[in-house]
């Protein structure tokens, strides 16, 4: 077992303490895959030579050191590769690492009685197909004939499903810059169902994002809005930009597109929260040259503001519908 898959126990609305506990990772090992907004993949295979410990005997260390330090807990998944690691860590709980065997015996063992579904990649679709003809469960599904599954789901698809099921793992944890994304919380006082305060919400989260980008000359390729609600459930959606930009209006209207096409109707929402990822550094980045006048005024007016914030503190200029 060289792959973990921890899970940290952040309180509601704390996704920004994430890069911190992944930095803690990387005392362990550089090759960590952040899985936002509180989960992060740790290949421990150099690690477990050098420190001479297995996989779970690190992570004991690496939870003991989250709690001391951050005062988080986490569960975690150990096994052989990144996908039986992912599906590991659905048994554990806070405190507790749930290993998946090495040997092929263990792996066909742990993987037999779950469902079609439990297996990451497979959509609902897929396993309402496979159900509707008795492959139900991955046990099943190992032993059916690759062109029986290929015949259902397709010839790619079906080969990829079959090897996971038998548990071929071919992933492997790429280190990523999620790690440096921007986050941007808006909690609520109450569970709040008024649009209009979800709204500015949502603005004043992406003029902050839109400050802090512009501030260290970054750009962003994708937002991500992560809704929670008051019985503690979250909706997260994401969408690529048009072209990386850090322009507050642009993202600004990607965040309404993003909480509009969720169709909320009075939703009792405890929290908003907006993640900047893709993070590029802005000198790299195309910008669409465009002859709208107005367009050119408002970045110009965004420099100007941010010069005096930079120099006022960062509510010396705002958006008017937040002044009130």
């Amino acid at each position: 077992m060289t792959i973990l898959c921890v899970r940290f126990q952040l309180p509601p609305m704390h996704e920004a303490a994430l890069p911190g506990l992944l930095a803690l990772l990387e005392e362990f090992t550089p090759v960590v895959e952040a899985l936002p907004p509180d989960t992060a993949l740790a290949d421990l295979r150099g690690a477990e030579r050098y420190f001479g410990r297995t996989a779970v005997e690190l992570a004991s260390v690496i939870r003991v050191r989250a709690l001391a330090l951050h005062g988080v807990d986490c569960a975690i998944g150990a096994g052989p590769g990144p996908l039986l690691a992912r599906m590991a860590l659905r048994d554990a709980r806070p405190g507790l690492t749930r290993a998946v065997p090495g040997d092929p015996d263990g792996i066909a063992e742990f993987l037999a009685d779950r469902p079609v579904a439990a297996l990451p990649g497979v959509g609902p679709a897929t396993a309402r197909t496979l159900d509707e003809y008795g492959l139900d469960t991955l046990g099943r599904v190992a032993a059916a004939p690759l062109s029986t599954l290929q015949r259902l789901i397709g010839a790619k698809a079906g080969r990829e499903l079959r090897e996971k099921a038998n548990g071929i793992d071919r992933g492997r944890v790429v280190p990523n810059g999620v790690s440096r994304s921007l986050v941007a919380e808006r909690p609520f006082e109450r569970d709040e169902l008024d649009p209009d305060r979800h709204r500015r919400a949502l603005l004043s989260a992406a003029e902050e994002i839109g400050t802090r980008l512009r501030a260290v000359e970054k750009v962003c390729r994708t937002l991500t809005l992560t809704v929670r609600y008051a019985d503690r459930s979250a909706t997260t959606r994401s969408r690529t930009l048009t072209e990386a930009t850090a322009h507050s209006a642009d993202l600004t209207r990607t965040a309404y597109g993003l909480y509009e096409a969720l169709g909320l109707q009075r939703a009792r929402v405890r929290a908003l929260a907006l993640r900047a990822e893709g993070l590029a550094p802005a000198d790299r980045a195309a910008h669409q040259l465009t002859f709208d006048p107005v367009d050119e005024k408002v970045r110009r007016i965004e420099e100007v503001a941010d010069r005096a914030r930079a120099k006022f503190g960062p509510r010396a200029v705002i958006p008017g519908s937040l002044a009130a």
